[in-house]
Protein backbone atom coordinates (compact mmCIF):
# COMPACT_ATOMS: atom_id res chain seq x y z
CA UNK A 1 0.00 0.00 0.00
CA UNK A 2 1.28 3.51 -0.24
CA UNK A 3 1.86 7.25 -0.61
CA UNK A 4 1.76 8.63 -4.06
CA UNK A 5 -0.57 9.71 -6.75
CA UNK A 6 -2.19 7.59 -9.54
CA UNK A 7 -0.27 6.86 -12.16
CA UNK A 8 -1.82 6.43 -15.90
CA UNK A 9 0.55 3.47 -16.81
CA UNK A 10 -0.74 1.86 -13.78
CA UNK A 11 -4.04 1.38 -14.42
CA UNK A 12 -6.11 -1.52 -15.64
CA UNK A 13 -8.51 -1.05 -19.06
CA UNK A 14 -12.01 -2.26 -18.17
CA UNK A 15 -13.18 -4.97 -20.94
CA UNK A 16 -9.94 -6.67 -21.39
CA UNK A 17 -9.29 -9.09 -23.80
CA UNK A 18 -7.00 -10.72 -21.88
CA UNK A 19 -6.90 -12.32 -18.41
CA UNK A 20 -5.42 -9.67 -16.04
CA UNK A 21 -3.06 -11.95 -14.83
CA UNK A 22 -1.54 -14.00 -17.19
CA UNK A 23 0.52 -15.90 -14.14
CA UNK A 24 -2.93 -17.31 -13.47
CA UNK A 25 -1.86 -19.46 -17.05
CA UNK A 26 0.41 -21.44 -15.42
CA UNK A 27 1.63 -23.26 -18.91
CA UNK A 28 1.41 -26.59 -16.99
CA UNK A 29 3.41 -29.46 -19.32
CA UNK A 30 5.20 -26.58 -21.34
CA UNK A 31 8.90 -26.44 -19.69
CA UNK A 32 9.70 -29.33 -22.30
CA UNK A 33 13.10 -29.64 -23.36
CA UNK A 34 14.20 -27.71 -25.94
CA UNK A 35 14.26 -30.09 -29.48
CA UNK A 36 18.13 -30.57 -30.93
CA UNK A 37 18.90 -27.88 -32.44
CA UNK A 38 15.81 -25.62 -32.18
CA UNK A 39 16.58 -21.90 -31.17
CA UNK A 40 14.92 -20.57 -28.22
CA UNK A 41 13.49 -17.91 -29.59
CA UNK A 42 11.26 -20.85 -31.78
CA UNK A 43 10.40 -22.12 -28.12
CA UNK A 44 9.56 -19.00 -26.42
CA UNK A 45 7.60 -18.22 -29.61
CA UNK A 46 5.25 -21.00 -28.73
CA UNK A 47 4.93 -20.81 -25.07
CA UNK A 48 3.66 -17.46 -25.78
CA UNK A 49 1.15 -18.58 -28.50
CA UNK A 50 -0.02 -21.34 -26.15
CA UNK A 51 -0.51 -18.85 -23.55
CA UNK A 52 -2.48 -16.58 -25.95
CA UNK A 53 -4.83 -19.14 -27.21
CA UNK A 54 -5.66 -20.52 -23.18
CA UNK A 55 -7.01 -16.56 -22.37
CA UNK A 56 -9.00 -17.53 -25.68
CA UNK A 57 -10.31 -20.52 -23.89
CA UNK A 58 -11.12 -18.89 -21.00
CA UNK A 59 -12.18 -15.73 -22.46
CA UNK A 60 -14.87 -17.56 -24.38
CA UNK A 61 -16.30 -19.60 -21.00
CA UNK A 62 -16.39 -16.07 -19.06
CA UNK A 63 -18.38 -14.83 -22.31
CA UNK A 64 -20.83 -18.04 -22.77
CA UNK A 65 -20.74 -19.50 -19.94
CA UNK A 66 -20.42 -23.38 -19.12
CA UNK A 67 -18.86 -24.73 -22.42
CA UNK A 68 -18.30 -28.34 -24.16
CA UNK A 69 -15.23 -28.82 -25.98
CA UNK A 70 -16.82 -29.13 -29.53
CA UNK A 71 -18.76 -25.20 -28.32
CA UNK A 72 -15.20 -23.89 -27.57
CA UNK A 73 -13.90 -25.27 -31.14
CA UNK A 74 -16.47 -23.96 -32.97
CA UNK A 75 -16.02 -20.36 -31.67
CA UNK A 76 -12.69 -20.07 -31.75
CA UNK A 77 -11.39 -22.21 -34.53
CA UNK A 78 -9.31 -24.82 -33.26
CA UNK A 79 -9.63 -28.39 -33.49
CA UNK A 80 -11.25 -30.39 -30.13
CA UNK A 81 -7.54 -32.32 -30.00
CA UNK A 82 -6.47 -28.68 -29.26
CA UNK A 83 -8.82 -27.29 -27.26
CA UNK A 84 -8.39 -30.18 -24.66
CA UNK A 85 -4.62 -29.54 -24.95
CA UNK A 86 -5.55 -26.31 -23.72
CA UNK A 87 -8.40 -27.27 -20.93
CA UNK A 88 -6.04 -29.70 -19.85
CA UNK A 89 -3.92 -27.25 -18.53
CA UNK A 90 -6.20 -24.65 -17.35
CA UNK A 91 -7.78 -27.21 -15.36
CA UNK A 92 -4.40 -28.04 -13.65
CA UNK A 93 -4.07 -24.41 -12.56
CA UNK A 94 -7.52 -24.12 -11.48
CA UNK A 95 -8.47 -21.52 -13.80
CA UNK A 96 -11.73 -23.96 -15.27
CA UNK A 97 -12.99 -27.06 -13.45
CA UNK A 98 -15.30 -30.15 -15.80
CA UNK A 99 -18.82 -30.30 -14.56
CA UNK A 100 -21.68 -32.57 -16.16
CA UNK A 101 -23.81 -30.16 -18.28
CA UNK A 102 -26.97 -29.20 -16.41
CA UNK A 103 -30.32 -30.87 -18.46
CA UNK A 104 -33.29 -28.89 -18.42
CA UNK A 105 -36.64 -30.87 -19.30
CA UNK A 106 -36.60 -34.63 -19.92
CA UNK A 107 -33.59 -36.27 -20.19
CA UNK A 108 -31.94 -38.43 -23.08
CA UNK A 109 -30.05 -41.36 -23.16
CA UNK A 110 -26.48 -41.64 -22.16
CA UNK A 111 -24.65 -39.40 -19.96
CA UNK A 112 -24.83 -35.46 -19.62
CA UNK A 113 -22.10 -33.57 -21.83
CA UNK A 114 -19.13 -32.59 -19.95
CA UNK A 115 -18.81 -28.64 -19.64
CA UNK A 116 -15.75 -26.55 -18.53
CA UNK A 117 -16.43 -23.62 -16.19
CA UNK A 118 -14.52 -20.94 -14.92
CA UNK A 119 -13.70 -21.59 -10.89
CA UNK A 120 -13.33 -18.89 -8.42
CA UNK A 121 -9.87 -18.49 -9.10
CA UNK A 122 -10.43 -18.02 -12.54
CA UNK A 123 -13.33 -15.43 -12.67
CA UNK A 124 -10.55 -13.58 -10.20
CA UNK A 125 -7.95 -13.09 -12.99
CA UNK A 126 -10.34 -11.22 -15.06
CA UNK A 127 -10.47 -7.39 -14.82
CA UNK A 128 -12.84 -6.68 -12.04
CA UNK A 129 -14.85 -3.70 -10.48
CA UNK A 130 -13.88 -4.41 -7.59
CA UNK A 131 -10.86 -1.74 -7.08
CA UNK A 132 -13.19 1.18 -8.88
CA UNK A 133 -16.13 0.60 -6.18
CA UNK A 134 -13.39 0.50 -3.16
CA UNK A 135 -12.08 4.00 -4.89
CA UNK A 136 -15.73 5.24 -5.60
CA UNK A 137 -16.70 4.75 -2.16
CA UNK A 138 -13.45 6.26 -0.66
CA UNK A 139 -14.14 9.47 -2.59
CA UNK A 140 -17.53 9.65 -1.54
CA UNK A 141 -17.09 9.62 2.12
CA UNK A 142 -14.00 12.46 1.14
CA UNK A 143 -16.46 14.70 -0.51
CA UNK A 144 -19.67 14.29 1.90
CA UNK A 145 -18.25 12.93 5.65
CA UNK A 146 -15.59 15.04 6.43
CA UNK A 147 -12.84 15.22 3.66
CA UNK A 148 -9.78 13.29 3.89
CA UNK A 149 -9.95 13.05 7.63
CA UNK A 150 -12.84 10.57 7.29
CA UNK A 151 -11.27 8.56 5.09
CA UNK A 152 -7.93 8.39 7.16
CA UNK A 153 -10.57 7.59 10.26
CA UNK A 154 -11.97 4.72 7.91
CA UNK A 155 -8.53 3.62 6.98
CA UNK A 156 -7.68 2.95 10.42
CA UNK A 157 -10.83 1.53 11.50
CA UNK A 158 -10.42 -0.68 8.62
CA UNK A 159 -6.82 -1.80 9.68
CA UNK A 160 -8.12 -2.21 13.08
CA UNK A 161 -10.58 -4.58 12.45
CA UNK A 162 -8.11 -7.11 11.03
CA UNK A 163 -5.46 -6.23 14.15
CA UNK A 164 -7.44 -8.37 16.64
CA UNK A 165 -5.94 -11.69 14.74
CA UNK A 166 -2.35 -9.78 13.96
CA UNK A 167 -2.61 -9.32 17.90
CA UNK A 168 -3.02 -12.52 18.59
CA UNK A 169 -0.30 -14.06 16.14
CA UNK A 170 2.12 -12.26 18.37
CA UNK A 171 1.05 -12.71 21.72
CA UNK A 172 3.32 -14.57 23.89
CA UNK A 173 6.01 -14.02 21.43
CA UNK A 174 9.54 -13.03 22.12
CA UNK A 175 10.45 -9.45 20.95
CA UNK A 176 12.99 -10.71 18.09
CA UNK A 177 10.12 -12.92 17.16
CA UNK A 178 7.45 -10.86 16.29
CA UNK A 179 8.07 -9.77 12.71
CA UNK A 180 8.09 -13.22 11.95
CA UNK A 181 4.57 -13.99 13.74
CA UNK A 182 3.41 -10.85 12.37
CA UNK A 183 4.60 -11.85 8.90
CA UNK A 184 2.97 -15.17 9.05
CA UNK A 185 -0.47 -13.55 9.92
CA UNK A 186 -0.53 -11.49 6.76
CA UNK A 187 0.96 -14.37 4.76
CA UNK A 188 -2.82 -15.96 5.95
CA UNK A 189 -4.69 -12.39 4.67
CA UNK A 190 -2.68 -13.10 1.56
CA UNK A 191 0.10 -9.85 1.46
CA UNK A 192 2.50 -12.77 0.87
CA UNK A 193 4.73 -11.42 3.77
CA UNK A 194 8.09 -11.96 5.11
CA UNK A 195 10.37 -11.19 7.53
CA UNK A 196 14.53 -10.72 7.31
CA UNK A 197 17.32 -9.22 8.86
CA UNK A 198 17.47 -5.58 7.73
CA UNK A 199 20.95 -4.56 5.47
CA UNK A 200 23.93 -3.56 7.27
CA UNK A 201 24.92 -1.00 9.07
CA UNK A 202 20.89 -0.92 9.77
CA UNK A 203 20.29 -2.62 13.02
CA UNK A 204 16.85 -4.47 12.76
CA UNK A 205 14.42 -6.39 10.15
CA UNK A 206 12.91 -5.96 7.16
CA UNK A 207 8.68 -7.21 6.95
CA UNK A 208 8.22 -7.52 3.48
CA UNK A 209 4.79 -7.49 1.54
CA UNK A 210 5.19 -8.96 -1.39
CA UNK A 211 1.52 -8.68 -2.59
CA UNK A 212 -1.12 -6.09 -1.55
CA UNK A 213 -4.89 -6.81 -2.17
CA UNK A 214 -5.53 -2.59 -1.70
CA UNK A 215 -2.51 -1.21 -4.21
CA UNK A 216 -4.67 -0.09 -6.98
CA UNK A 217 -6.45 1.73 -3.81
CA UNK A 218 -3.77 2.82 -1.57
CA UNK A 219 -2.56 4.83 -5.04
CA UNK A 220 -5.40 7.14 -4.67
CA UNK A 221 -5.47 6.97 -0.84
CA UNK A 222 -2.31 6.39 1.20
CA UNK A 223 -4.04 7.11 4.22
CA UNK A 224 -4.64 3.33 3.95
CA UNK A 225 -1.02 2.52 4.12
CA UNK A 226 -0.49 5.41 6.59
CA UNK A 227 -3.03 3.26 9.01
CA UNK A 228 -1.45 0.13 8.81
CA UNK A 229 1.96 1.59 9.14
CA UNK A 230 0.84 2.66 12.68
CA UNK A 231 -1.07 -0.56 13.15
CA UNK A 232 2.54 -2.16 12.76
CA UNK A 233 4.17 0.14 15.39
CA UNK A 234 1.49 -0.63 17.96
CA UNK A 235 1.70 -4.55 17.36
CA UNK A 236 5.61 -4.22 17.36
CA UNK A 237 5.58 -1.75 20.21
CA UNK A 238 8.34 0.33 18.73
CA UNK A 239 8.49 2.97 15.94
CA UNK A 240 8.63 1.47 12.28
CA UNK A 241 9.60 2.75 9.50
CA UNK A 242 7.99 2.52 5.65
CA UNK A 243 10.41 2.13 2.92
CA UNK A 244 9.02 0.63 0.30
CA UNK A 245 5.18 0.19 -1.52
CA UNK A 246 3.93 -1.65 -4.36
CA UNK A 247 1.39 0.94 -4.68
CA UNK A 248 3.67 4.09 -4.98
CA UNK A 249 5.25 1.71 -7.81
CA UNK A 250 7.96 -0.53 -6.16
CA UNK A 251 8.00 -4.26 -5.96
CA UNK A 252 7.25 -4.94 -2.59
CA UNK A 253 6.08 -2.66 0.60
CA UNK A 254 9.33 -2.80 2.75
CA UNK A 255 8.80 -1.69 6.16
CA UNK A 256 11.66 -1.53 8.93
CA UNK A 257 11.65 -2.22 12.04
CA UNK A 258 14.39 -1.32 14.39
CA UNK A 259 16.37 -3.48 16.59
CA UNK A 260 14.14 -3.57 19.98
CA UNK A 261 17.16 -2.73 22.84
CA UNK A 262 17.70 -5.32 25.57
CA UNK A 263 16.11 -3.16 27.97
CA UNK A 264 13.00 -2.91 26.09
CA UNK A 265 13.15 -6.85 25.32
CA UNK A 266 13.02 -7.02 29.19
CA UNK A 267 10.23 -5.02 29.81
CA UNK A 268 7.77 -6.27 27.06
CA UNK A 269 8.89 -9.69 27.04
CA UNK A 270 5.61 -12.19 27.09
CA UNK A 271 3.06 -9.42 26.86
CA UNK A 272 1.04 -7.76 24.17
CA UNK A 273 3.45 -4.72 23.13
CA UNK A 274 -0.35 -2.68 21.98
Amino acid sequence: MTQGTVRPDRRRLSGSRELRNNGVVKNVGEARETPTGAPQEELAAGMRSDRSTRNRVARSILDHGPSTVAELAGRLGLTQAAVRRHLDALVADDVVEAREQRVYGARTRGRPAKVFALTDCGRDAFDQSYDALAADALRWIAEREGGQKAVAAFARARIAAQASAYRKAIEGVSPDKRAEALAKALSRDGYAATARSAPLPQKGEQLCQHHCPVAHVAEQFPQLCEAETEIFAELLGTHVQRLATIAHGDGVCTTFIPQISTDASASTAGRNPA
